[in-house]
C-alpha cells in the first residue's frame, strides 16, 4: 500500500494545490520550531548567566511573536487539509460516478454492485481521514525532518549521527506494523462488502422470506455478519493502539540516547549549554512528524483501501476511452442534429449465445417506428446497445452519432422496468435535472397519460406508492422530460404499455403520434396487437436458438 499513489494527480487536480499549500506550511512551520527552540534556549542560558527580566524582555517577546505565529500556521494547515480533502474527495467522486455512467450496465454487470456502491459512498467518505491527518504529516515528514536533522548536526555532529542512526528504526516498526495492519483492513473492508451484500439480497427478497416464514433464519445470517465485521474492526483498532505504543515507546529511547550523550558531555565541559539545550529541545520534534504519520497510518487505511478500488474503476474508463478512439471523453453530438435511429448489421453475443444477429434498420425522423419481436428476440438487447450499455458489434447511429456518449445525449429513454427512486414524483420525473422545471414535469405528466399523479407525491423505495401502471407512466413522463429539456432527437420505450389498459394505452399512443409530428425519431419495442397498429413503420426480429 503507497504512501501516496500518482494516481490521486491524475484523477483530482485539487490535490495538486492542497500539496503545494501544505508543503509551504510545512516549512514555516519547522522553521517556526526551530525559531522556538532558539529563543527557549537563549532566555534559559542567559537566565542562567544572571540576566535581568527587562534584558530578556526582546527574547519573550520575540517567543511570545513565534507561539501566535506557530498556532495561526497550525490553523491553516488544518484548514488547507480539511478544505482540499473535501475538494478532492468531491472530485473523486464526480469522476467516479462519471465514468461508471460512461462504462455503463455492461461492465457492471460483470461486478458487484454492492461494493462498487460502497466506493462510491462510505469508501470515499473514508479518505478524509488520509487527507486530513495522513497526508499533512506525510508531508510535515518528508520536509521537517530533514531539515531538523540539518539544524541538529550544523550544531552538534554527535547528536546528529544519533538521531541519524536512530530514526530508521521508527519507519522499521511503522513497515511491520502497516503489513499487518493492511492485513487486517483488508479483510474488515471484505466483511464490510459481505455484510452489504447480504443486508441487500435480503431486503430484495424480504417479501419471498416473509411468504416462506424464512425471514428470521437470514436475521440470524445478518447478525453473523455483522459479528465478523465487529471482529475484524477491533482487531485494527488494537492494532492502532499497539502501534502507537511501540512508536512512542521507539522514538522516547531514540530521544533518551540523545538526552544521555548530551547530559555526559555538559558534564564533562565538551559541550556548551546553549548547542545542548538546543539540541536537545530539537531531537523530540525531528522525531515527532514521523511518530505522528505511524498514529494517522491507522485512521486513513480503510479510505486508502477503497480508493484502490475506485481509482480501478477510472483506469478501466480511461483504458475503455482510449481503446474506443484514442481520447478520454469523446464530445457528444449536438442535440437535435441527425436522421433518427439506425442500426446496421448489429450483432449482440452474451458469452456463446448470439441474442441478435446482423440487424438492419431504422427509425426515421418524424415517424413512429415499433421494434415487434417476441419475448427473448433481442428487442431490449438492441436498446442496450443504442445506449453504449452492452458491446456490440456493426453500427449505431443516433442523431448523427456513432459514439456511445454521442448517442445518449440524442436519446430519451424508459425501460421495462421504472427504476423510481425514494423521493417525489416530480424529483423522479426530473431525474439528473440541475434545476427542475416544475411545469415541464406536469406537462410531462400530462402527455405520459398520468396527470392523476401528484407531482407532489412522495414515494417510497422502489416507487412504492404507485401502482404498476402509474409507475410506468411516471418513467415515460421521465423520458418525456428529458426529451424537451435537453432537445433530445430519438425517443425509445421499452414495452410502455404492457401494465395499461386499453384505454390509457390509446391516450399514450396519441401522444407518441403527436411526438412523431413534431419531428422526433420515436421507436416502441412492443408486440402488444395496438402499438403494432398504429405504427409508420414496423421492425421484426426472430428468436435465436443456435450458438457460436
Amino acid at each position: 500500500m503507497r504512501p501516496f499513489d500518482p494516481r490521486l494527480l491524475r484523477y483530482a487536480s485539487a490535490v495538486r494545490g492542497m500539496l503545494a499549500a501544505g508543503g509551504l506550511l510545512a516549512v514555516l512551520q519547522t522553521c517556526l520550531v526551530v525559531a522556538f527552540a532558539w529563543l527557549t534556549t537563549q532566555v534559559i542560558v542567559r537566565a542562567v548567566a544572571g540576566a535581568d527580566l527587562a534584558e530578556l524582555s526582546g527574547l519573550f517577546a520575540g517567543l511570545v511573536v513565534v507561539i501566535l505565529l506557530r498556532g495561526a500556521v497550525l490553523w491553516l494547515s488544518d484548514t488547507n487539509a480539511a478544505r482540499g480533502g473535501s475538494a478532492v474527495i468531491g472530485q473523486l467522486r464526480e469522476s467516479l460516478t462519471s465514468a461508471l455512467g460512461r462504462l455503463g450496465p455492461s461492465w457492471l454487470s460483470g461486478r458487484n454492485t454492492a461494493e462498487v456502491t460502497l466506493t462510491v459512498g462510505r469508501g470515499l467518505d473514508a479518505l478524509d481521514g488520509y487527507f486530513t491527518k495522513y497526508l499533512p504529516q506525510l508531508i510535515l515528514t518528508a520536509l521537517a525532518t530533514p531539515l531538523l536533522l540539518g539544524v541538529i548536526f550544523w550544531q552538534d555532529v554527535t547528536s546528529g549521527i544519533i538521531v541519524l542512526v536512530t530514526l530508521p528504526i521508527i519507519p522499521m516498526f511503522m513497515v511491520l506494523v502497516g503489513w499487518a495492519t493492511q492485513a487486517a483492513q483488508k479483510r474488515q473492508w471484505a466483511a464490510l462488502s459481505s455484510l452489504l451484500r447480504g443486508f441487500l439480497d435480503v431486503v430484495n427478497g424480504l417479501s419471498t422470506l416473509k411468504l416462506f416464514g424464512r425471514q428470521h433464519r437470514q436475521s440470524a445470517r445478518i447478525q453473523a455478519v455483522s459479528d465478523d465485521y465487529r471482529v475484524h474492526t477491533m482487531k485494527v483498532l488494537r492494532m492502532s493502539f499497539l502501534s502507537g505504543f511501540v512508536l512512542e515507546l521507539a522514538a522516547s529511547l531514540s530521544v533518551a540516547l540523545v538526552a544521555v550523550a548530551i547530559g555526559l558531555r555538559l558534564l564533562n565541559g565538551q559541550l556548551d549549554l546553549s548547542v545542548g539545550l538546543f539540541v536537545l529541545l530539537l531531537a523530540p520534534e525531528a522525531f515527532l512528524p514521523l511518530r505522528n504519520v505511524g498514529a494517522s497510518y491507522h485512521a486513513a487505511t480503510e479510505g486508502i483501501e477503497a480508493s484502490q478500488s475506485a481509482f480501478e474503476i477510472l483506469d478501466a474508463d480511461r483504458a475503455a476511452a482510449v481503446a474506443a478512439g484514442g481520447m478520454p471523453h469523446p464530445a457528444p453530438a449536438e442535440p437535435g442534429v441527425g436522421d433518427g435511429l439506425v442500426f446496421e448489421g448489429v450483432s449482440v453475443r452474451y458469452d456463446a449465445r448470439i441474442a441478435v444477429d446482423r440487424f438492419t434498420g431504422s427509425a426515421p425522423a418524424g415517424a413512429l417506428t415499433v421494434l415487434s419481436a417476441p419475448s427473448g428476440a433481442g428487442k431490449s438487447s438492441l436498446i442496450a446497445g443504442a445506449l453504449g450499455f452492452i458491446p456490440f458489434d456493426g453500427t449505431i447511429e443516433a442523431g448523427g452519432a456513432t459514439d456511445a456518449l454521442g448517442r445518449r445525449a440524442e436519446i430519451a429513454w424508459a425501460g421495462q422496468r421504472p427504476a423510481l427512486i425514494a423521493g417525489t414524483v416530480a424529483s423522479n420525473v426530473a431525474l439528473g435535472s440541475a434545476e427542475p422545471d416544475l411545469p415541464l414535469v406536469r406537462e410531462s405528466l400530462r402527455r405520459a397519460a398520468a396527470e392523476e399523479v401528484s407531482p407532489d407525491l412522495v414515494l417510497g423505495a422502489g416507487g412504492a406508492g404507485l401502482s404498476g401502471g402509474q409507475a410506468q407512466r411516471v418513467a415515460v413522463a421521465r423520458a418525456l422530460y428529458r426529451m424537451h429539456a435537453l432537445r433530445c432527437s430519438v425517443l425509445i420505450l421499452d414495452e410502455p404499455t404492457s401494465a395499461l389498459d386499453d384505454a390509457t394505452e390509446a391516450r399514450l399512443l396519441a401522444t407518441l403520434r403527436e411526438i412523431a409530428d413534431e419531428g422526433t425519431a420515436v421507436l416502441v419495442a412492443s408486440h402488444r396487437e395496438a402499438v403494432v397498429a398504429a405504427a409508420d413503420a414496423v421492425l421484426t426480429l426472430e428468436v435465436l436458438t443456435h450458438v457460436s
